[in-house]
């Protein structure tokens, strides 16, 4: 089947939002420990609103490597309304970690996208929460965490894994926190190369670990709001001893920096005829309306991005809920979803970067 050309056409205008890249200068670059740093931006006045953040929230940065373009998501590790700080820890061998760990420098300028995310906490509310991270997983907890304490009257649990104390991130503001909320803030590190005092804080933040501590340390019945950053394996762990501790799904909040298996990409065609079945999928993006017929075994993201360049993306892998749209027409099949909340899957949201048209005709609204 040959792919005709795009139809574009103007869609309403509710619910439009216009999400663009801006370069912002770096302000400051902190060493936390030998492999991470936070790394601030200035955000100049006009862009202030676009920038305000709620606590949780990531950032999408983008550079050009060898003509190539590159994206990734941190998380923020700011309170609400303070300078807009992401925390980066080095990943060998990583093209953005290893520019922002060893080479950015104050005064650098860097393409961010405004702030994305839902995996962020009700502040009208005065919860009991829980949040479980490991390593880097700590980024946005210090946002939800530092927030929560200042803006409402939470009591909040902080479980925290690393291997060994000098490689905990954000040590000093934990603990300065711990000082400034010591009857509402339980700070808890579990280290897993380094003794501890107790044998219960010493390993990793697996399985036994937190059947361990959720029978010691937390009562899972006077916990309203659960918060889950880190690794794949243990964000999965946590899920399954909340859930045999009876815990609601919509108790519990997660959020993933990386996963360890992550599937094969399916075959991407660029010759401009399309074989196999497909289906006729419109993308609406800032008010624009784009149809065109895509192959089935291509995610939307990647077959449409050859029309639509302008579409938000970060990881492709599944993880960080930059390429969130609404499916208003058809059905498609999403192969992993570690960003998505199950009440935004319930009202149609789909990761993009994951999903396969399974029906004649598609739609999906990134304006949603």
């Amino acid at each position: 089947m040959v792919t005709p050309a795009p139809v574009d056409a103007p869609a309403p205008s509710a619910g439009r939002r216009r999400i663009a890249f801006h370069p912002l200068r770096v302000s400051r670059v902190e060493k936390l420990c030998d492999d991470a740093v936070a790394v601030s931006f200035e955000v100049p006045p006009e862009l202030s609103e676009e920038f305000a953040f709620r606590p949780g929230q990531s950032l999408t940065l983008r550079r050009s490597v060898d003509g190539r373009e590159e994206r990734r998501s941190y998380s923020i590790c700011a309170p609400r309304g303070a300078e807009l700080r992401i925390g980066v820890r080095h990943v060998s061998g990583g093209l953005f970690s290893t520019w922002l760990v060893r080479e950015v420098q104050p005064g650098d300028e860097v393409e961010v996208l405004p702030p994305t995310g839902s995996f962020t906490p009700d502040l009208t509310a005065h919860e009991r929460h829980v949040c479980i991270a490991a390593g880097s997983g700590i980024t946005p907890m210090l946002s939800i965490v530092a927030t929560v304490l200042r803006d409402t009257n939470a009591t909040v649990t902080l479980l925290y894994g690393n291997r060994r104390s000098d490689t905990v991130m954000f040590s000093d503001e934990l603990a300065d926190l711990k000082d400034r909320y010591p009857t509402r803030l339980e700070l808890v590190h579990v280290l897993s190369r380094e003794p501890r005092e107790s044998e219960l804080f010493t390993g990793r933040l697996d399985e036994a670990k937190l059947r361990a501590l959720l029978s010691t340390v937390l009562d899972a019945d006077a916990v309203d709001q659960w918060w889950l950053c880190g690794p794949f394996g243990m964000v999965t762990d946590a899920q399954g001893v909340l859930r045999d501790s009876g815990v609601t799904t919509e108790r519990i909040h997660q959020e993933l920096f990386y996963v360890e298996d992550v599937p094969p990409e399916p075959a991407h065609h660029e010759e401009p005829t399309i074989e196999g079945p497909t289906s006729d999928v419109t993308v609406v993006l800032d008010g624009r309306s784009t149809s065109m017929s895509l192959p089935r075994d291509v995610p939307v993201l990647d077959a449409a991005q050859r029309v639509r360049p302008d579409l938000p993306f970060a990881c492709k892998g599944g993880v960080c809920g930059t390429c969130r749209a609404k499916v208003t027409c058809g059905e498609v099949r999403m192969r992993r979803n570690f960003a998505l909340e199950e009440s935004e899957v319930d009202q149609g949201f789909v990761l993009t970067c994951q999903s396969l048209p399974t029906t004649d005709e598609v739609t999906v609204d990134f304006d949603a």
